[in-house]
């Protein structure tokens, strides 16, 4: 069984066959061409985190492709109430089609995977974000700047930090973190991801100095300072990130052509400035789009894969 729980599981030829697959069903749906892809397919969607972007982009992307998508929060079922993960997964696996999960430990999404009937998409955990680096990966395609990458991530080294050092070193390209001292990445996926990165070719640097990593950089990325569960250390990351801002100076040192991407939502004044998130150098609004795209790509190879192999 196929899961999608992170990129680290996934080939350079795979993240690109699904890549592929999001951009021929994104130009179909612009023409309002709607093909039953999942027909009849329900898709589970537990959430015990809450979300704007993944929760309409699943939704509606299922209902796109000829099936229907079923909401399931913490406080909805009996996992919110103390059922173990994998009761709930044989439970809810054995009468849909496939899951999606928003949560917080990667284990619990793991352990759900392990028990599961149907293929797991990972929506969200405290570790990875994959399915966010696939619309990231989407737009940088549209706008041409696939070729000769470089990409800045200015920040706190979290998820979103996690899942560019799984996508760097899987396609090969540049990455550059840069994150305030004590807000690293994960050591063990730092280390996982300088392994591939010798088979890929991608070049990956870690270190503190945002001016330094965004140099000619052709995408420069960030996201919030304070993530959900993380309000009681607002004032002292606010202190922590000074001068981590993507602002009009940060964004001047990147290459002419570069562009600015945030998986939202976005607090202006805080990890990026309103004239940059709101100027011609942005794509956040067509990258929050492509979360709809991409996410239907990884569905339907999912359902494609996991058909061949039984």
């Amino acid at each position: 069984m196929r899961h999608f729980l992170t990129l680290k599981d996934y080939t350079k030829e795979e993240i690109l066959e699904i890549l592929e697959l999001a951009s021929k069903i994104k130009k179909e749906t612009k023409n309002r061409v709607f093909k039953d892809y999942m027909p009849k397919h329900t898709l589970g969607m537990i959430f015990e985190k809450s979300s704007t972007r993944t929760r309409v982009s699943f939704e509606t992307g299922i209902y796109q492709l000829g099936g229907i998508g079923l909401f399931l929060s913490s406080n909805d079922i009996q996992l919110g109430r103390g059922e173990p993960m994998s009761d709930t997964s044989r439970v809810v696996s054995s009468m849909v089609d496939m899951v999606m999960i928003r949560t917080f430990a990667q284990s619990k999404i793991e352990e759900f995977a392990k028990y599961s009937k149907v293929p797991v998409i990972n929506g969200l955990t405290t570790e990875y974000h994959p399915v966010q680096l696939m619309a990231d990966y989407l737009t940088i395609q549209e706008a041409g700047l696939d070729k000769d990458l470089i990409v800045s991530y200015i920040g706190d080294g979290n998820n979103l930090a996690h899942s560019w050092l799984m996508l760097a070193s899987k396609l090969g390209f540049e990455l550059r973190i840069a994150t305030p001292k004590g807000y690293e990445v994960d050591e063990n996926i730092l280390n996982d991801a300088l392994k591939f990165a010798k088979e890929s070719g991608a070049k990956i640097t870690i270190g503190n100095d945002p001016k330094e990593a965004c140099k000619n950089a052709t995408i420069i990325t960030t996201d919030t300072w304070v993530s959900m569960g993380q309000e009681d250390e607002k004032e002292q990351r606010i202190k922590d990130f000074d001068g981590y801002i993507v602002d009009s100076k940060m964004m001047a040192l990147g290459a002419n052509n570069v562009k600015f991407l945030h998986c939202l939502p976005a607090y202006r004044g805080y990890e990026v400035s309103e004239d940059i998130i709101e100027g011609s150098q942005s794509l956040v609004f067509e990258e929050a789009e492509n979360r709809l795209h991409a996410q239907k790509g990884v569905m339907v190879w999912l359902n494609n894969i996991n058909k061949k192999d039984k």
